[in-house]
């Protein structure tokens, strides 16, 4: 393919072609080149390499030649200088699928490959060979009469190695970066099921486990500073020998009795680790290196989401929301620290887990900080508020067991200590007979929340037919037209009702009246269809419209798999004296945000799109990181600009869109003695017209 002259030289990029992430040139996107700028990100945000002291295809005589050749910092971009190679294939094509994660000796083939570069340049002391799904980490050892490659866990920070700390325990961390945090999930998830041989659930369910025993450890030195020993940990050749896989398990064994003991309100107490020591020790040793406390809720959000998906994927309507949708929800109903905000359908806590982000954000704001560059006091600050928050404020509930379970454990991945996640009927609620029913009605009544945010199961293959609980709605029974406009009730009870539907009446009602905001998923039939026209009126009688965003069909279709067109409603609770005002006087006219996304940064296979120009090139836009090299045994903050492809996606900018119609309008309270932007009338008619 011939290049072609950028229209706007730096501003855009042909199609099949990538920025370096080191020189930030473009060059030929392949299979190969995505694992190598994967691979180049990490070393520099993870390990702390400098891009000056990096260099692609870096010539060592002959043909031979490394992907990544790293210098020791300030130095030469000479043999002698380079201290670590990298060696990087295709990713398997494997898709989602589990895939068998290979040992050292089973891939002795692919790495006499990187093995022949060590012992060709004296210099270099660590290699690394990687498809992007198998990491394989080796450690030189010259011997009087020989030269080994000996494998390790990990390699050392920039300009450190394993010998530089005295006690192996203690050993950097690192904030993950978001596309290595989720390889590592997908690793760790393979390893379990592919190596061990264990069905994908229980392989899930194992690797929760421990995902627990780590915030667990992380969570104790917060609480214990000076006098806390970290125990989840795993020495750099611990687990490639019998002696340091039996000291792993001990440790960890001792953390999984205390998050046992502690998180008694999800565990019953006779869980157990049932991995064997060479597979936990392996999982141990990928999960270590992080530090998960500082990664990012987001980051850790999509890796977590990504393992649930596949695993846990339910039969009665469950898929999970994608994550910009989840986003959008939340950015558009913006929670307030003192507010309360539930999830009815919560599922595995996506919108739980997106509010703690949200609030996290507003926290670092009025702090004045970013992520990466608080002193130890300033993120205990955060984080303690951000604990208290969740503690208070966020509620969660689903009909499903497992679905709890994996909730509560997303929520304290992602900061949260306690977690008021309750197996309970939500459209059975306030009767019942599940576990946590009397919690439920205790803390959450109808009538009491700020702000519900849920995509609740629906389609008509999984009706609520059940009597007791259809005699709770208004809208289980038929309804008829009144002639002017309305619909009254007949009082006669329907024999089914799609779930949606009661998720409508039992969110608006379990809202606090006046100012209890409501943002749901819906498909797009409840507000189209001419049958559903007495389930809009209903609406419109109980609440004020906020606004209407209709979805893409590839919202869900990459992701869940469900090929259908949804739209997201948000409402606000009407009180009693303002619908008794609008019987007597008319409704009054007020403004409603109308939004349609035509693009969610992906198509429906799941690929990422990106902004193009009319022919076809795609746009680049600068964009700043904050830095931290490792030099001198210390880190070293500066700006990292690179130009990057912009997603193609709608949904931020509606975000940004709402935002600024708030401003203009009182979005939450009927405008008054304004024109109106939509009318109900015009409202009615744009459903119906979808």
């Amino acid at each position: 393919m011939k290049r072609k002259k950028d229209s706007q030289p730096g501003n855009t990029i042909p199609a099949g072609y990538t920025l370096d992430y080191i020189s930030g040139k473009q060059i030929k996107e392949t299979k190969k080149e995505l694992v190598r700028q994967r691979v180049v990100r990490a070393l520099i945000h993870e390990y702390g390499f400098s891009p000056e002291d990096m260099e692609l295809d870096f010539k060592l005589g002959g043909r031979n030649k490394v992907d990544v050749a790293i210098f020791h910092h300030g130095k030469e971009h000479m043999l002698e200088n380079m201290g670590r190679a990298v060696i990087c294939r295709p990713e398997p094509n494997v898709g989602k699928n589990a895939t068998r994660i290979r040992d050292y000796e089973q891939a002795a083939k692919d790495l006499d490959s990187i093995e022949s570069i060590m012992r060709q340049v004296d210099s270099i002391k660590y290699g690394l060979w990687t498809n992007g799904l198998e990491f394989f980490f080796l450690e030189k050892e010259q011997k009087r009469f020989e030269t080994k490659c000996n494998p390790i866990g990990d390699w050392p920070m920039a300009e450190e190695s394993i010998g530089t700390k005295d006690v192996i325990s203690e050993a950097h961390t690192r904030v993950a970066d978001n596309e290595m945090l989720k390889i590592t999930f997908r690793r760790c998830h393979n390893y379990i099921h592919g190596n061990e041989g264990m069905p994908k659930d229980a392989a899930f369910w194992q690797f929760l486990y421990l995902i627990f025993c780590k915030m667990h450890d992380e969570n104790l030195r917060t609480k214990q500073r000076q006098a806390w020993k970290r125990r989840f940990w795993a020495g750099p050749k611990e687990q490639f020998e019998a002696e340091g896989q039996q000291a792993i398990r001990k440790r960890i064994e001792e953390l999984f009795n205390e998050v046992k003991h502690q998180y008694s309100n999800i565990f019953r107490g006779n869980e157990e680790i049932t991995l064997s020591d060479r597979a936990l020790a392996f999982i141990v040793s990928e999960l270590a290196k992080y530090d998960f406390t500082r990664t990012d809720v987001d980051a850790k959000g999509v890796a977590y989401q990504e393992l649930v998906g596949v695993n846990l994927r339910g039969d009665r309507g469950q898929y999970f929301t994608p994550r910009g949708v989840v986003k959008l929800v939340i950015e558009m109903l913006d929670p307030k620290e003192n507010e309360i905000l539930l999830d009815p359908a919560c599922g595995t806590g996506g919108f739980l887990v997106a509010t703690l982000g949200h609030m996290l954000k507003k926290f670092r704001k009025e702090q004045d900080t970013q992520p990466g560059n608080e002193d130890a006091t300033e993120f205990l600050n955060v984080h303690e508020r951000l604990k208290e928050y969740a503690a208070k404020n966020v509620y969660g509930a689903d009909f499903d067991p497992f679905l709890i379970r994996a909730a509560q454990m997303n929520m304290v991945l992602a900061g949260d200590g306690r977690g008021h996640i309750y197996n309970i009927n939500s459209l059975e609620f306030p009767l019942g007979h599940l576990a946590d029913l009397a919690n439920a009605k205790k803390e959450i009544p109808l009538g009491s929340v700020d702000i519900i945010a849920t995509n609740p199961p629906f389609g008509s293959n999984i009706p609520i037919t059940d009597k007791h609980i259809l005699e709770q709605y208004e809208l289980a029974h038929n309804w008829e037209s009144d002639g002017e406009g309305g619909f009254r009730h007949t009082g006669l009870l329907k024999k089914s009702v799609s779930p949606e539907v009661l998720f409508i009446e039992r969110c608006i009602k379990w809202l606090k009246p006046g100012m209890g905001r409501l943002g749901i998923v819906l498909p797009d039939g409840v507000l189209g269809n001419p049958a559903a026209e007495y389930i809009r009126w209903w609406i419109m009688r109980e609440t004020q419209v906020l606004a209407s965003v209709d979805l893409p069909v590839e919202s869900f279709i990459a992701e869940a798999n469900v090929n259908i067109l949804t739209s997201l409603l948000f409402l606000r609770r009407k009180t009693d004296e303002e619908k008794r005002a609008e019987a007597l006087g008319g409704n009054e006219e007020y403004p409603v945000f109308m939004a349609v996304a035509n693009k969610v940064g992906f198509d429906r296979r799941g690929n990422k799109l990106y902004k193009r120009t009319p022919d076809g090139e795609e746009i680049v836009e600068p964009k700043t990181y904050v830095e931290r090299l490792r030099i001198g045994g210390r880190f070293v903050e500066r700006p990292l600009t690179r130009s990057e492809k912009i997603e193609d996606n709608d949904l931020p900018v509606i975000a940004a869109k709402y935002r600024e119609f708030l401003e203009k309008h009182d979005g939450r309270k009927p405008a008054k003695k304004k024109k109106a932007s939509r009318t109900k009338a015009q409202v009615r008619k744009k459903v119906a017209a979808k």
